[in-house]
């Protein structure tokens, strides 16, 4: 691990304190999306008397002396934020289940009592004074049971265009449907929930193309 922030939530026995822990996909090229997130809905704060965290997951982008100078920026934004987690690996479309699985570990061992999640993208914008107060109006859920909700994708299955981004050949998915899932831009789930998910994953294939989808496998 490249970057790291193992006090983000105050500790493993402490982490309950989380209300809300939003985790950001993000390439370390986005700086921009993420200082406008981090002055924007992403802002650390209590609302309604509960904690908002931030995290930004990354791996590793370019070559070179370009790979040098990204991971240098990021060393030093990570410096003044304290909100980065990086990896060793190439930050691509098709590691992202890999990014989605690595986080699970990390939060696994560093923040396991989080109430709740958001897991999204550094391109969109939320109203996450809303999904507290969402949350908070749920009856006999405090994060301890199952949640996982967003826009429901249905009757989808892989593309199987060799000249698409979202090319999924016969050999990693047999399928031609996926389950149901939520779409990756963003979607919440418990702290009960995503530590299912985690522990279930070392069952489910991990060349699973959308990290959403995994999600889901790993859940049923």
């Amino acid at each position: 691990m490249l970057l790291d922030v193992p006090d983000k939530c105050g500790g493993a026995d402490e982490s309950a304190q989380v209300f809300l822990l939003l985790v950001i996909k993000s390439i370390p090229d986005n700086f921009e999306r993420r200082e406008v997130l981090r002055k924007t809905w992403a802002t650390e704060r209590l609302h309604n008397g509960v904690q908002i965290r931030r995290i930004f997951i990354s791996g590793m982008t370019g070559s070179g002396f370009e790979r040098e100078r990204q991971n240098r920026l990021l060393e030093l934004e990570q410096n003044e934020y304290n909100d980065i987690l990086q990896w060793d690996f190439r930050d691509t479309f098709y590691n992202l289940t890999l990014k989605q699985v690595l986080f699970l570990e990390w939060m696994e061992r560093n923040c396991p009592k989080a109430r709740f999640l958001l897991n999204g993208d550094d391109d969109v914008f939320a109203n996450t004074d809303n999904m507290v107060e969402y949350l908070q109006g749920l009856r006999d859920n405090d994060g301890s049971k199952h949640l996982f909700t967003g826009h429901v994708l249905k009757k989808l299955g892989p593309i199987r265009s060799p000249g698409s981004k979202y090319y999924v050949p016969v050999q990693v998915q047999e399928s031609n449907s996926y389950p149901l899932y939520c779409g990756g831009g963003g979607f919440l789930l418990s702290g009960y929930s995503a530590m299912v998910i985690y522990n279930m994953s070392s069952a489910a294939e991990l060349h699973v193309d959308l990290p959403e989808v995994l999600m889901e496998v790993a859940e049923e």
